[in-house]
Formats: structure tokens, C-alpha cells, sequence
């Protein structure tokens, strides 16, 4: 029984924290040949494993009752997706990582069936902690924090995704950035979408849209952009993103961001 989401949600951010430095120093004793890949471009090493490890038992302990959806599986068991769940990304921008790029970043989300309750991003490299709590806001390093003011494309920077490993899509996607090039200040790709998203609930994007992510790489940040007063949807408008895969997160320019998506994609 969680009796205090928001005192929940500190105590995230603090082992969030604890393995945000753990990624930070073994990024400096890193070798390439520490790479594994799990498919097509889908990398992944001993870091993300070592702190999937870590967050688990340190979230165990938290709220035992829970069960996780995690990246790396390394709790070996099969969660209820209907249940109380942590879903977590112990180590979101990988190939970043890998590459020596200071973008990447630990994704902690609580869910109750596809309702999400809790939410932490931490960007070790900046030293920045974002947290929310299902109806509590969103708050980076403890300052209340809100999606961009911008209304209109023609105002906005937005973020994305590249498909690295499902290209099925690849034309109707490559449609969607010439049409959003010419309509938006430029568009981003910043290589984590957990930090995409928590950058559109600081307001430093006004939108994110990306296809084909899992749970645990939205369901931290797409809590904090709902908190910070955004609006999050699947491509087709309806809320089914957590476990579908597509996601168009924002503010006020939403309504146009999506009926530009929709365009293109069928």
C-alpha cells in the first residue's frame, strides 16, 4: 500500500542518483570490446546489466510488493503487466554511452496496470534529477518545472528518434521529418528518450514524438510531461502508448504536431 507518492518519489531519485554515479565511473574505464549486441544495432554491456542489478534490489527493498518490467531482464521472471510494476531503463542511450557522448540517463517509472504513479529521469552528466508523482508535478532537482508556453509549430524545437533496428516504417518516418523541418525551429535527436521527454516537461522542447520504444524507455518521462501540464498520446490520439510503442508527447502544440504525424503515417 503506497500511503506517500511524493515521499516515494524522493527516495527514487536518491537510488536513481546512486546509479547515475555508477554509470559515470565506469563510462571512464570503458572498452569497446565490453559491447554486446542483442540484435541489429541493439547494444548493451556489463554497465547496463550491473546497474539493472543494483536498481532492483534497492527498489525491492522499497516497495516489495512491486514487480518490474525492466530492459535487461535480469530479475528472470515474467511480470503482469496489470500489476504493480517498476519499469525501468538502467542505462537509456546506450550507444551514447558506448561512444563516449555525455547524453544518457537512469529511467525509474511505477505503474498500476498502464496508470502510471511515480516518475524519475536522471542525467548524471548534468546533474539533474526530474520527478514526478501522479497528480503531485513535475520538479527537476526540487524546482517546480512546466511544458513550453509555444502554442504554434512555427515556435517549436522538436525531438525524435531515429529507427536504429525496425525500419518497416522508414519512409512514412523520413516523410514526417522533411514536413516538420520545414514547419518547426529544427528538430532534435538526442539518442535517450527518457531524456527527450524530460526535456519537454522543463520546456526546453516544445514536443517529442518517436515510434517502436518500450515501456521503460517512455513510462518515467511520459508521467512528466502529463505532470508538468503537457499532453501525451499514441500516434492515432488515444492513450495506449506504454505498452504500443508510439508516443507524441508536448504542449500546447500537440494538436498540430499529431495531425502532421497523421498525414503520413497510416
Amino acid at each position: 500500500m503506497i500511503t506517500d507518492l511524493t515521499a516515494l518519489t524522493r527516495e527514487i531519485c536518491t537510488i536513481a542518483t546512486d546509479a547515475g554515479a555508477f554509470l559515470l565511473q565506469e563510462q571512464q574505464k570503458f572498452q569497446r570490446n565490453d559491447i554486446e549486441y542483442k540484435g541489429l544495432n541493439n547494444l548493451v554491456s556489463y554497465v547496463d546489466k550491473e546497474t539493472e542489478k543494483q536498481l532492483v534490489e534497492k527498489l525491492s527493498r522499497l516497495l516489495p510488493e512491486a514487480g518490474f518490467i525492466t530492459e535487461e531482464g535480469t530479475t528472470g521472471q515474467e511480470a503482469d503487466k496489470n500489476a504493480l510494476n517498476w519499469i525501468i531503463d538502467p542505462l537509456d542511450g546506450t550507444a551514447n554511452f558506448i561512444h563516449g557522448l555525455p547524453v544518457f540517463s537512469v529511467s525509474i517509472g511505477l505503474a498500476q496496470g498502464s496508470t502510471l504513479l511515480a516518475g524519475v529521469v536522471h542525467d548524471p552528466n548534468r546533474n539533474e534529477c526530474f520527478s514526478a508523482s501522479q497528480g503531485g508535478g513535475a520538479y527537476c532537482n526540487g524546482n517546480k518545472i512546466s511544458v513550453s508556453p509555444a502554442t504554434q509549430l512555427g515556435e517549436s524545437l522538436i525531438a525524435t528518434g531515429f529507427p536504429y533496428y525496425s525500419f518497416e516504417q522508414m519512409q512514412p518516418y523520413l516523410h514526417i521529418l522533411e514536413s516538420l523541418m520545414k514547419q518547426t525551429h529544427g528538430l532534435r535527436r538526442m539518442g535517450s528518450a527518457a531524456i527527450d521527454l524530460a526535456y519537454v516537461a522543463c520546456g526546453r522542447f516544445e514536443a517529442f514524438y518517436e515510434y517502436n520504444l518500450n515501456s521503460w524507455d517512455m513510462a518515467a518521462g511520459v508521467l512528466l510531461v502529463r505532470e508538468a501540464g503537457g499532453i501525451v498520446t499514441d500516434f492515432e490520439g488515444g492513450t495506449e502508448f506504454l505498452f504500443r510503442g508510439d508516443v507524441i508527447a508536448g504542449c500546447g502544440v500537440h494538436p498540430e504536431l499529431i495531425k502532421a504525424i497523421r498525414a503520413f503515417w497510416k
